[in-house]
């Protein structure tokens, strides 16, 4: 798969721009500040419908502007696609594939298969666990939709049974059998959920390790692994058992959106344990890793974002990583960094097609 062109309008800090793309490498090189993320999330906006880096929609509109544009011409399995995410002030976003809009924007994800490698990952191992919950669902609501439907299911069902505990509180009141009603959706939905996350991390953990192993020269022992109540007790025992503590706490304490990954290096948290460099290239495995897996189950060869990846990284991991995607494993990549002359010798050593954008 392939992007072809990519124009912007009023998207961040860009009035007007259009760019033309290298069917292997592309590379934005310029100062901090002058937009290079900006473009890389551009391509994620088209692929996800949403920023990676600002979860706040209206705030990606060019500063006194009232609406951006963001327009892409991909090519997948010799078929062309054409994306335009689009969104004006006080209105619904809006993504169009093929001049017709989407009514649900649910049904883009996993059109076209995309993996981003950033500077903004590190919030994967310092933030809580709501950020890792995030990762795992998202690598699997790319290429399995039943489940992306599924999880919509249970946050909504999730949703009306914490309004009712917050109701009951309220109002001095209970009513067992309305609770046992959003009880026995949220096991249905959270205990499909559950083994479909236990089934990713079986075929995810040794690509995971592997790839790490790749980066790292072999050097340390990692380990990713999944923490649930649901490993012990179905679902549907452990709501009931819980009930008088989510009555006092008003909301639901125990489920499937309490789960956590736990990254490990020698046996220890590498949120505390890891040197800068190990953490950067335990996400960076960890990405590259979804890369290989979505590869697997989609069929389809994923595009590539690194955002800045070589600060922080000693040459011996750049040169493990560069050897990695000079690979005919990957298609195609975009770059950002903040050094043109860095990044030319890089891309120079993987004997590939590039093109270099100075901003």
């Amino acid at each position: 798969m392939h992007l072809n062109n990519l124009s912007l309008l009023n998207y961040k800090n860009f009035e007007s721009k259009d760019f033309e793309f290298d069917r292997k490498i592309n590379c934005f090189v310029g100062a901090n500040g002058i937009g290079k993320t900006n473009i890389l999330d551009a391509i994620y906006h088209l692929s996800f419908g949403k920023s990676y880096f600002n979860p706040i929609a209206t705030q990606n509109i060019r500063h006194g502007e009232e609406f951006f544009v963001v327009d892409g011409d991909f090519e997948k399995e010799e078929r062309n696609e054409k994306i335009v995410c689009s969104l004006k002030k006080g209105a619904k976003k809006i993504i169009k594939r093929n001049g017709k809009i989407y009514d649900r924007l649910s049904d883009h994800i996993g059109l076209l298969p995309l993996v981003i490698i950033s500077p903004a990952d590190r919030d994967l191992i310092i933030e809580g666990s709501d950020t890792r919950r995030k990762f795992i669902d998202g690598v699997i609501s790319q290429q399995d939709k039943p489940y992306l439907q599924d999880l919509i299911k249970y946050n909504k069902v999730l949703s009306q049974r914490n309004s009712l505990l917050k109701y009951f509180n309220l109002n001095q009141t209970f009513e067992p059998t309305t609770l046992a009603v959003y009880n026995e959706q949220l096991s249905e939905y959270g205990t499909i959920l559950f083994q479909k996350r236990l089934e990713f991390l079986e075929t995810f953990i040794p690509i995971f390790r592997e790839q790490y192993q790749m980066i790292s020269g072999g050097k340390e022992e990692i380990d990713l692994k999944y923490e649930s109540k649901l490993k012990g007790e179905d679902l549907l025992s452990l709501l009931e058992k819980n009930i008088e503590r989510d009555r006092v706490l008003q909301y639901t304490s125990v489920g499937i959106h309490k789960d956590d990954l736990s990254f490990e290096i020698q046996d220890h948290p590498i949120k505390k344990f890891g040197s800068q460099g190990q953490q950067k290239s335990f996400l960076i495995a960890l990405k590259l890793a979804q890369f290989q897996f979505i590869k697997q189950q989609a069929g389809t060869t994923p595009i590539l974002l690194l955002d800045d990846i070589f600060d922080k990284l000693d040459e011996n991991r750049v040169a493990h990583i560069m050897n990695l995607v000079n690979d005919d494993k990957f298609g195609q990549i975009f770059i950002s960094d903040t050094h043109a002359e860095r990044t030319e010798n890089v891309v120079k050593d993987i004997h590939q097609s590039y093109k270099i954008f100075k901003l």
